[in-house]
């Protein structure tokens, strides 16, 4: 009865865990906003007599092998680092201090001098300070989705990795001018406009790096 009960658990286990295993090192379906983008196929260019004819896919010598055409592949160099800093501090002082000297004869000598002195002061002083600093490295190749009349590209892609004990992820977007693209059909992330930059991960790394779903609770909750 016992092996029956252990063996039904180990099944309930094993499918279970067989859409994870299937999830992280299956394929991978790309979101539609970053899919690659493919030029329809052009018309072919009717005859007009000449001895040259321009074939699908010809570029002048002038303008070489730069991405111009929706479905072309250029590379963004990740070169992204920013630094924020920011501090105040506040300090104020007040004080103030009365006395009275009543007659020390006579019927209106009914107490002390030192019974109606007083005095008091107040002060307060507070620092704050916040630092922040991200740094993100590396290439990635994405795709032109669209080309503008006013020379600018609309580029998007991303680039996924099933590692060792997780999965990495980068996705790119944004626009881009024609005369930022590099001979080598190379852009700088820092060139690129309205860039949408993400990156993320998950495995067993990535989730030892966050605490658990208890301490996030009692973190909530927590008055302290």
């Amino acid at each position: 009865m016992r092996a029956s009960i252990l063996l039904g658990m180990i099944a309930t286990i094993g499918l279970a865990a067989a859409p994870a295993s299937a999830g992280l090192f299956g394929s991978k379906q790309p979101k539609p906003d970053y899919t690659p983008s493919v030029a329809p196929a052009p018309m072919p260019a009717p005859a007009n007599g000449a001895i040259f004819q321009a074939v699908n896919g010809y570029a002048p010598l002038t303008s070489g092998a730069r991405a111009s055409m929706v479905g072309d592949v250029l590379t963004i160099l990740l070169v992204e680092r920013t630094q924020a800093s920011k501090s105040a501090a506040g300090n104020t002082q007040r004080s103030g201090n009365i006395s009275i000297t009543p007659p020390t004869t006579g019927p209106l000598s009914l107490f002390e001098p030192t019974d109606i002195a007083s005095s008091g002061a107040q002060g307060f002083d507070g620092k704050g300070q916040s630092t922040q600093s991200n740094q993100l490295s590396g290439e990635i190749s994405v795709t032109i989705a669209a080309v503008y009349p006013n020379g600018t590209y609309l580029v998007r892609g991303e680039k996924l990795l099933t590692l060792n004990r997780g999965d990495e992820m980068i996705r790119i977007s944004g626009m881009v001018r024609a005369a930022d693209i590099s001979t080598d059909n190379r852009v700088l992330s820092t060139r690129v406009a309205d860039a949408r930059i993400s990156y993320s991960g998950k495995g067993d790394v990535a989730r030892a790096s966050r605490p658990g779903w208890l301490n996030s609770f009692f973190s909530i909750i927590s008055p302290f």
